[in-house]
């Protein structure tokens, strides 16, 4: 009798099993090349898992989104349809690093039962993959699953959670220096934002983004149950805020809800995202972000003007040789505004202190005349953008840009967002939306990385979301890695305010922290190709009027560099390492390299060029650059597509190249 039993539920638990091996599904979508391979299966959990040239890169990982009333869409799935297309397009870009970009996947939707599918992406360079619902009713997220397990436990580049706005955990500056080591040692008492990136082994890197995030919070990564991948985290939505953090400039969250996000039933979710690159400078000119994201939602874009920007808070308004007393007053700001017009700078920013900080109506320093400063800058064709809180234009957003744009304001410089829940996410789409009502532009300081926001509305001219050269004015650590690592990930997520251009150059062994006399760590030369390598439309000088014309000669390349190009082409690169660019605008490229503290030699390739005969201008580290960092040789060189060129970058240096047809 027991011997009958036990058959019966040996019986039974091997029907079950085929069964369910019955309902699952397996689908296989590969790139355009076919050298990526992306296997999803459907049975109790929805799985993914790519391979790239037959190695495996992401093992078996799950996908869900958990809604409140206790349904999980993409478990146990019952797949209506599975429909396949090939996409092979080209698309116009606006304020970006090239002027068009290749549009080049095949897709896989899995429509399922209960008025929901997933769509899955895969390129020559990555993969993609989010969630769409149709439902009439609207929805409450409790929370998505979104796992990336890795084969080993590789390497990777974390950037941490950290600088907590009131002890705030999910209020944070989003700027870190990046935790290089295996990802079971991933902190236990922080979460990554991101991007992050994994070395995945074979010279392939394999990088983290998020894309096309309206209206639902960012993801943050943890490390999984196995120590060899992660799984997301998200902000909850945010119930009751106080005003807190430095100088109470931060609204912060201090009760949130059980969910992630409330939202319209009928909409599609962000892109999940994983760039993958065979070699380093692959990931030097990567489009995955854009090609992700949605197309232009301003009519008529053709108002909005990028360019280079005279910076008034790094430098602490230390400016010389003036017969006025420098400050935070009208003369000081009018002397930027000169300085501006003499290198064809078409902005100025007057940063905090001009307004109150949770109201921008209320003046607070008598010794500031902005519409005379305004008034003077239209004469000098020089634009002022105004710095605010997040607090304060949102929520005087219906009445702030109309007053600020009838004076002549040309945008705003919005800092201290530090955060990226839904509400603060949604916020961000409204303000940009409203700027563009009122042409006006806008750069978010204090913010999470982008996201596609600034295809959407290219009236988004700047993110920070990097760990930026204010960091010199009081802190003392190794950023020549980490401009030497940025490029290959922060870069990739969209435009980055780094803020570049200091005069006051420094050896290793000479730096110090300075807030009123900053200087930077590294050579002349790298500061100067920041401007070609660093994608940031609306690009900083952040060094004082004084010092740009004492050193004139790097302040006229710096000002003819563009902050937006036609064509970019990557040159070399090694993530933390090096990394060189060349771009092109119009007829001229710029070229830009910088090195971490290690000295190392380039040979640059320029058959990147048309045929024809070119001059160059080249900035390159001095023989003394390694002691005085200050020093750079300047040289006019003619050139051909044939040549090649062997650079010698010091220690934490670089070297720049504007290059003119002849």
């Amino acid at each position: 009798m027991k011997t009958e039993i036990v058959f019966f539920f040996a019986l039974l638990f091997l029907n079950t099993i085929s069964n369910s091996a019955s309902l699952a599904k397996s689908y296989e979508l590969r790139s355009p090349d076919e050298n990526i391979v992306l296997t999803i299966d459907v049975g109790a959990k929805t799985v993914w898992s790519v391979s790239h040239t037959g190695q495996p890169i992401i093992a078996s990982s799950a996908i869900a989104i958990v809604l409140n009333d206790g349904e999980t869409l993409g478990e146990n799935a019952k797949v209506i349809s599975a429909k396949y297309s090939t996409v092979d397009e080209t698309f116009a870009t606006r304020f970006y690093k090239k002027a068009m970009v290749h549009d080049s996947y095949n897709q896989l939707t899995l429509k399922c039962k209960g008025n929901y599918s997933v769509t899955f992406r895969a390129y020559n360079d990555g993969i993609a993959y989010r969630f769409e619902t149709s439902r009439k009713e609207d929805l409450i997220i409790k929370n998505e699953v979104a796992s990336f397990n890795f084969t080993a436990d590789h390497n990777a580049f974390i950037p941490y959670m950290w600088d907590y706005r009131g002890g705030n955990k999910f209020n944070h500056s989003f700027e870190a220096l990046y935790r290089e080591g295996p990802i079971s040692e991933f902190a236990d008492d922080s979460l990554a934002f991101l991007p992050v990136l994994v070395d995945v082994g074979n010279g392939k890197k394999a990088v983290i983004l998020e894309a096309d995030l309206e209206d639902y919070p960012g993801m943050y990564l943890n490390l999984n149950e196995a120590g060899t991948g992660f799984k997301a985290e998200f902000a909850r939505y945010p119930l009751e805020t106080e005003m807190g953090g430095y100088q109470n400039m931060n609204e912060i969250p201090v009760k949130r809800a059980d969910y992630i996000a409330k939202t319209k039933g009928e909409r599609t979710f962000p892109w999940r995202v994983v760039v993958i690159s065979e070699f380093d400078k692959e990931l030097l000119d990567n489009d995955m972000v854009q090609k992700l994201s949605p197309p232009c939602q301003i009519d008529d874009p053709s108002w909005i003007k990028p360019g280079l920007v005279a910076w008034d808070w790094w430098n602490d308004w230390n400016i010389s040789h003036v017969d006025f007393k420098a400050g935070y007053n009208t003369p000081t700001y009018k002397h930027y505004i000169d300085f501006a017009a003499e290198n064809n700078v078409p902005y100025i920013v007057i940063d905090w202190g001009w307004s109150g900080k949770t109201d921008l109506f209320e003046l607070t320093t008598p010794e500031l005349d902005i519409p005379d400063i305004i008034r003077y800058g239209q004469q000098k064709d020089v634009g002022v953008v105004l710095w605010a809180t997040w607090y304060a234009v949102k929520t005087q957003i219906d009445t702030v840009f109309a007053h600020y744009s009838r004076m002549g304001v040309k945008g705003f410089k919005i800092d201290f967002i530090d955060r990226d829940d839904q509400l603060a996410v949604a916020s961000l789409y409204a303000i940009a939306e409203k700027a563009g009502e009122y042409k006006m532009i806008v750069d978010y300081h204090g913010v999470f990385k982008p996201t596609g926001l600034q295809r959407t509305f290219p009236n988004v001219v700047g993110y920070e979301g990097v760990k930026g050269l204010e960091n010199y004015k009081w802190a003392d650590e190794d950023q020549p890695r980490y401009c030497a690592t940025i490029p290959f990930i922060r870069m990739l997520a969209g435009p980055m305010d780094y803020t570049p251009g200091a005069m006051r150059n420094a050896a290793k062994e000479t730096f110090f922290a300075n807030n009123s006399m900053p200087m930077s760590k590294g050579t002349r030369c790298a500061q100067m190709a920041m401007y070609v390598l660093f994608e940031a439309p609306f690009q900083m000088l952040s060094d004082n009027p004084t010092v740009y014309r004492k050193e004139q000669e790097c302040t006229d390349f710096i000002a003819k560099v563009p902050t937006t190009f036609d064509e970019t082409v990557a040159l070399a690169g090694e993530v933390g390492e090096f990394a060189a660019i060349a771009r092109r605008k119009g007829d001229t490229w710029y070229v830009g390299a910088l090195t971490n503290w290690a000295p190392r030699e380039l040979e640059i390739d320029f058959s990147f060029l048309d045929r024809g005969n070119y001059e160059a201008v080249f900035f390159t580290d001095g023989l003394n650059a390694d002691r005085d960092a200050t020093d750079y040789i300047k040289d006019i060189i003619s050139l051909k597509n044939s040549d090649r060129f062997k650079i010698k970058m010091k220690n934490g240096g670089g070297f720049a190249i504007r290059i003119e047809k002849k």
